[in-house]
């Protein structure tokens, strides 16, 4: 795999069974390719929690996502590593990266408290002392700011309204390191809180479920622009339509399937449904379909068909069903 994608002059997807083996084959990876300056290495990781679970994912894993998202269109050559559970959820649209995301360079003028406002409607929180992703603080004429899909957080220096530095800092000595010229700072989460958005929301939820809003406590903290617990499950009452990872991918990718894939999907297809039945009772946290959450295996299959498929290992799906079948079995040994 690492060497069709040393060589492959195409963007390759590597769908695997579980996030355990898309950590592994996603170190291995980094370690061999290191020295490709053109190739990329992309993760896109997991939330890390279970269907329609109550609570949300870290911010770090937010990040990784937001930062794989923003690259995926102009990438060209490289790899990305996922489980298909993961490539199962649907997604913001292409446009919300875009619309969510600010550029800030040395020289620009620069107002902190518009930069506030702007920011807090991106999703960052304003803190006292910078140290995760998705934060910033405003210490008179410094800023800093941990961007999402960065390795290290960036202390805006002003001097009267112009940005006069850009450099980053480590968050635990609060020191600065190197000198930059710009700053992408992408959107905080999957998901706005802005007012359009908030409203579409309201709306979107009452004509969808019959309860009393009032009850419900997501529907309050999402009123008060509040990022609510596990609010990523009701992540399409905030876009007209959603999308899935294949809508980002560029056209020169290949899916490579690797192990029993297909099975992860179904089982993770189970899943769902069985938690949406066990938690869809709750009238004052009322639960969106599975279909509208996720893709199924069905739709699944549909979605990765559009692209060329190489099938590694103990698969399912024979070549005939469009993939080309590499047997992953270990070589004889050496006599």
């Amino acid at each position: 795999m690492l060497e069709a994608a040393r060589c492959a002059d195409a963007f390759l997807v590597v769908l695997v069974a579980d996030s355990s083996e898309a950590a592994r084959l996603q170190a291995q990876a980094q370690f061999f390719l290191s020295g490709s300056e053109d190739l990329q290495v992309l993760g896109f990781p997991d939330w890390e929690t279970l269907p329609y679970d109550t609570f949300s994912p870290h911010q770090d894993i937010i990040s990784e996502r937001l930062r794989t998202l923003a690259r995926l269109p102009l990438t060209r050559r490289g790899l990305l590593i996922t489980p298909v559970r993961t490539i199962m959820h649907r997604l913001p649209p292409h446009a919300y990266i875009g619309a969510y995301s600010l550029l800030l360079e040395k020289g620009q003028q620069f107002d902190p408290e518009a930069m506030r406002a702007r920011l807090q409607e991106c999703g960052y929180n304003a803190v006292g002392t910078v140290y995760e992703h998705g934060e910033f603080a405003v210490r008179g004429s410094l800023f800093d700011v941990f961007p999402m899909g960065s390795s290290l957080p960036y202390r805006v220096d002003l001097f009267d309204d112009e940005i006069d530095s850009l450099r980053t800092f480590d968050p635990e000595t609060q020191r600065t390191c190197e000198s930059v010229e710009n700053v992408q700072l992408l959107p905080a989460r999957e998901l706005p809180l802005d007012e359009d958005s908030v409203a579409r929301f309201r709306l979107s939820f009452r004509s969808r479920f019959d309860v009393r809003p009032q009850n419900c406590p997501v529907y309050q903290d999402v009123s008060a622009g509040l990022p609510s617990p596990g609010l990523e499950y009701y992540l399409p009452l905030f876009f007209e339509e959603t999308v899935t990872l294949f809508d980002y991918l560029p056209d020169c990718t290949r899916i490579v399937e690797m192990g029993a894939v297909t099975e992860a999907a179904k089982g993770f297809w189970l899943d769902v449904h069985q938690r949406h039945e066990n938690y869809g009772v709750d009238p004052e946290r009322p639960l969106l379909a599975p279909e509208e959450l996720f893709l199924s295996p069905d739709a699944l299959l549909g979605a990765r068909s559009a692209f060329p498929q190489v099938l590694v290992g103990d698969t399912e799906k024979p070549a005939s069903q469009g993939g080309v079948h590499f047997p992953a079995a270990p070589p004889p040994p050496l006599p």
